[in-house]
């Protein structure tokens, strides 16, 4: 017990008095079961939005990127805008996951997997404006530094925009080394509960030959963990280069050196809440409330207002700097942001950013799942409009007042930036219908330790490992005595289906002789009335379901090693 012990006055991460075997069954339960009506709901509206984006994007590109509200002075504008907004969010996820793992958080066991897929789902967004940008994207090619039909041409490698390239292809690259990697355990796990054939088989491949030995997970936990070291530093470095996009240009408003800070707070502040807009909708549509609980709602806002906070005190030292520096177009450039035409684009930036996270200082605002939801949208639409300021205040009003001009968007810009919104959101509900969005296994690492069952039997007093009975009520079966149906519920059905034992007239098998029956496990069998070879030989699927109910422990364990096939050959022999 002293090694699954937990301060009482920490609340539980997984409610619903869950055992091992309801783990397995509920997170697997979207990938195996059919889709809800919430889920088709939030998928129809998703695919509308992809549709409209996906005609946004056919119509200018047989028309000309002059479909989009884009002029001499603000040549960056929307979709530089989105293309900044969608590598923010991305960049948090792996970061999210990876800190928290270096830090043994453990409710970072609920939302890992989102925020791992987010970031995969967001780079794959914002890879998108670049190309259409390019007004040709079938010569995309052009930009990669290889022989051509052009002979020698080749891209600047002086530009920070290069660097992009090179720091969110490796980005993306570890990304998904360690989202897969993560995964595996749980490709295994709906390998072996899968019914189809054609199931079995695909997942068998994806889990590259997974068989959960004490090998298997030493090797799991050692290249996580290589591979959050590496992702940490890394994500800080990719959106300091993306933010050497303007720092190293010498427009006023963005030749400054603190956008790297700024905009690595930036965007954990905007993926911690795209994270939470994700897990809201997740256990709603999923009905995974057990697993993404309020506690992990509340503790994703304590972080939100925290960083939120950071990119506050960011705003405040950009407006002391440029006041600072005396120079009148840094001045200038920062006065027209607060108080020229943008105005409100401004205003909203900060009462999005600023203002709204500070509400989570209240217990009942930050445990509200509703406002959190609210806020979650709030403050990404909050990061939006910081991009929208950054590049189109700066660029509308140059030193030239002859080339001022204003900004407006078409109705092709919004399609297109809509379509890749109702695109992230289609990837994920489909990933949510294939893929477990909650690591089973590393949630099952913490329930004797965090889960509402143990913590209340702990409470008591009582062992952590009790015999369910046919009346709820927390009964343990002695050993060498006989179970009665009527008085043990599920265990009773499996006894009357192996046979029962009788000290008396029986002789107790040593069941340690089957291959994967240990000391622990004998134990256990032998306190639910199963002592012989005989009643092992007897079990089925159905009987195996029936044991994985009662003990909790190792679903699926007693069936992949064929315990009743073995207890049939040691039967034989003795």
């Amino acid at each position: 017990m002293a090694s699954h012990y937990e301060a009482p006055i920490r609340k539980p991460l997984v409610i619903g008095d869950k055992n091992y075997h309801d783990v397995s069954v509920d997170i697997s339960a979207p990938i195996e079961g059919r889709a809800n009506r919430q889920w088709w709901i939030v998928f129809s509206i998703a695919l509308a939005a992809l549709l409209w984006g996906i005609g946004a994007i056919i119509y200018t590109i047989s028309t000309g990127i002059g479909t989009w509200g884009l002029n001499k002075t603000v040549n960056w504008a929307w979709d530089i805008t989105n293309f900044v907004w969608w590598v923010g969010i991305g960049h948090a996820g792996t970061l999210i996951s990876a800190v928290l793992l270096l830090f043994r958080q453990k409710w970072r066991m609920a939302i890992n997997r989102s925020a791992e897929a987010m970031t995969i789902f967001s780079v794959i967004q914002a890879g998108l404006f670049p190309i259409i940008h390019m007004g040709r994207p079938w010569l995309a090619y052009w930009v990669v530094p290889i022989p051509n039909q052009f002979g020698s041409l080749w891209v600047n490698f002086n530009s920070p925009l290069l660097w992009d390239v090179f720091a969110i292809s490796t980005y993306l690259s570890v990304s998904l080394v360690f989202w897969w990697t993560g995964l595996l355990p749980d490709f295994a796990m709906i390998r072996d509960r899968a019914v189809k054939p054609f199931q079995k088989k695909i997942y068998g491949l994806v889990s590259f030959g997974w068989t959960g030995r004490a090998k298997d997970w030493q090797r799991f936990e050692e290249v996580s963990l290589v591979l959050a070291g590496l992702a940490t530093p890394l994500v800080l470095s990719v959106h300091t280069i993306v933010s050497f996009d303007f720092a190293t240009s010498v427009i006023p408003g963005w030749h400054t050196t603190i956008f790297p800070p700024y905009f690595v707070a930036g965007a954990i502040f905007s993926g911690f809440a795209m994270v939470q807009t994700l897990l809201i909708i997740m256990r709603k549509v999923c009905s995974l409330e057990a697993y993404i609980t309020v506690q992990h709602i509340e503790l994703m806002n304590i972080v939100i207002m925290v960083t939120g906070s950071i990119v506050g005190c960011a705003y405040i030292t950009e407006l002391f700097i440029a006041w600072y520096s005396g120079v009148e177009y840094e001045q200038y450039a920062f006065l027209n942001r607060a108080t020229g035409p943008y105005w409100w684009a401004y205003l909203l930036m900060m009462s999005c950013n600023v203002v709204s996270p500070q509400v989570m200082w209240f217990k009942k605002i930050r445990t509200s799942i509703v406002i959190s939801f609210v806020i979650s949208i709030v403050v990404n639409i909050g990061m939006w409009f910081e991009r929208f300021v950054i590049i189109v205040t700066s660029l509308h009003r140059d030193y030239l007042p002859s080339s001022w001009t204003m900004f407006s968007p078409t109705f092709v810009d919004i399609g297109i930036f809509i379509g890749t919104i109702g695109f992230f959101f289609v990837l994920f509900l489909l990933y949510a219908r294939t893929f477990p969005v909650i690591a089973q296994a590393e949630v099952k690492s913490i329930l004797k330790s965090s889960g509402s069952k143990y913590k209340k039997l702990r409470d008591a007093g009582q062992p952590l490992y009790q015999m369910p009975t046919g009346t709820a009520a927390v009964k343990e079966v002695k050993v060498a005595e006989v179970a009665k149906p009527e008085e043990t519920g599920k265990v009773g059905d499996l006894l009357s289906k192996l046979g029962t034992f009788d000290p008396n007239t029986d002789k107790a098998d040593d069941l340690k002789k089957v291959k994967g029956i240990g000391p622990k496990m004998e134990q256990t069998l032998n306190q639910i009335g199963i002592y012989t070879f005989a009643q092992v030989s007897r079990m089925t699927d159905t009987e195996y379901q029936m044991l994985d109910e009662i003990t909790g422990a190792f679903p699926g364990r007693a069936q992949r090693d064929d315990w009743a096939g073995q207890a049939m050959k040691l039967n034989k022999k003795s």
